[in-house]
């Protein structure tokens, strides 16, 4: 076997691994609360997740017998076979466990092959694939990962935090990728770009035309997150970090990386 399709197959079983351990998990509190709000919100990213990869296992045709499966995962059928609405959360988790079990099975077996279809084609790019640092897109990958798993999980705190940690970091590695002369002419302030406050880069890099004006609509929490890590009021209360500012830094976020990688 080709060692590129292998490395692809080794990925995917692991990928396949962590999804069926937490479709586990989810499929008990389920059972034991199937009105859980936050294990609700939990089951629909692990959908998405499971969703996404089961689109590249199948080479993102609709017609293979994987993605019919997971598509069918998610029908109720009557007495006499037709498609009705209504099944509950935790009967779909174990339809779609049984879809992720047939995906390694088929990818582990050896008489034909792996199921991955369109393996002579290059894996899809990451999000982070436009930051100059290479050691930095692994961390923000899993960064992003964890910020999107927080939200969905009503952790808004975690959320905005990760999210404009992200923001701070991307804009950060476009200003020291352009180098100091650049930074100079658009009025950088004194010292390094370490000791730069989270505001100051951004503005650096509005007037570099490295990023546009989609910061503007970045709450204030989000702009003084570093300093509100954990975030209290006069009378020693803490204030929570709303969903509102939580979802709007995610998607200033999306914002700048469209910025930074145009062509994503």
């Amino acid at each position: 076997m080709d060692e590129s399709l292998r490395a692809q197959i080794e990925t995917s079983l692991t990928h396949l691994d962590g999804l069926i351990r937490r479709g586990r998990q989810l499929r008990e509190t389920l059972a034991t609360d199937p009105t859980s709000k936050s294990a609700i919100a939990a089951t629909r990213f692990w959908h998405e997740e499971c969703g996404a990869a089961i689109h590249q296992l199948s080479g993102g045709s609709k017609a293979h017998w994987l993605a019919r499966s997971f598509s069918e995962a998610f029908l109720m059928r009557s007495a006499d076979g037709a498609a009705v609405e209504g099944t509950a959360p935790d009967v779909i988790v174990d339809r779609l466990l049984t879809v992720l079990e047939q995906a390694v099975t088929s990818l582990t077996r050896t008489d034909d092959g792996a199921i991955i279809t369109a393996s002579t084609q290059a894996p899809p790019p990451h999000r982070f694939d436009f930051v100059h640092n290479l050691e930095l897109r692994p961390v923000l990958e899993q960064a992003y990962i964890d910020g999107r798993r927080a939200l969905e999980f009503g952790d808004y705190e975690m959320a905005l935090l990760t999210s404009a940690g992200i923001l701070e970091s991307i804009v950060t590695d476009a200003l020291e990728h352009k180098g100091l002369d650049a930074m100079a002419e658009a009025g950088m302030p004194a010292g390094k770009i370490a000791d730069w406050s989270f505001e100051a880069r951004l503005a650096v890099a509005e007037k570099m035309g490295i990023i546009r004006g989609g910061c503007a609509r970045l709450p204030a929490a989000a702009r003084a997150y570093r300093d509100v890590v954990d975030p209290t009021s006069e009378d020693g209360v803490k204030t929570a970090v709303s969903e509102r500012d939580a979802r709007k830094t995610g998607q200033v976020l999306h914002v700048v990386m469209r910025d930074l990688n145009p062509g994503r």
